[in-house]
């Protein structure tokens, strides 16, 4: 029988504890699938958006799709810099989103709005109990990541929020 060659697991070195990474990573990695979930959702009411309000709002979800799709892979970069796996397969994306899929054939534009508005609400809910793991974690670079991106998605709601006001 021949030595098989085998390749040692991705091992990234860091002064983290263990511990505190994997909760880091696990956090961290249930971001990156919501984030592509978003993106996903964010760019099908985009093709799909119709209505009196369309250029306003087709240019306004194509502004937030690419913010969206913006946080994806330095998320999943410190996912690897703490020396952990992400994300491999939309397979795997499937089972850790928190973001729920809309497969209808027609949404009308203020349901999508809507439906926008919860998901970043939520989403931002979720990177400050992620902030908050990383802030146990002592991984201040991660945490200082997320600050940026919690901004960002607050700033999202607010659009969405005043876009909706009006709305029936």
């Amino acid at each position: 029988m021949t030595a098989i060659n085998k390749v040692k697991p991705l091992d990234t070195p860091s002064d983290l504890e263990e511990k505190g990474r994997e909760k880091v990573a696990e956090a961290l990695n249930r971001l990156v699938a919501d984030s592509f979930a978003l993106y996903i959702k964010t760019k099908n009411y985009h093709w799909h958006m119709s209505g009196r309000h369309f250029r306003d709002y087709h240019l306004l979800l194509d502004e937030h799709a690419d913010q969206i799709f913006a946080t994806i892979d330095p998320l999943a970069e410190r996912v690897r810099k703490i020396g952990a796996n992400t994300i491999r397969s939309v397979a795997h994306i499937a089972q850790l989103q928190r973001v729920k899929d809309n497969d209808e054939d027609f949404v009308s534009a203020p349901d999508m709005l809507k439906d926008l508005l919860a998901e970043n609400k939520k989403m931002a809910k979720n990177m400050r109990d992620a902030h908050q793991i990383c802030d146990d974690a002592e991984d201040v670079a991660s945490a200082s990541l997320l600050e940026v991106y919690i901004d960002e998605t607050e700033r999202r709601t607010w659009f969405l929020f005043e876009t909706t006001r009006d709305l029936n």
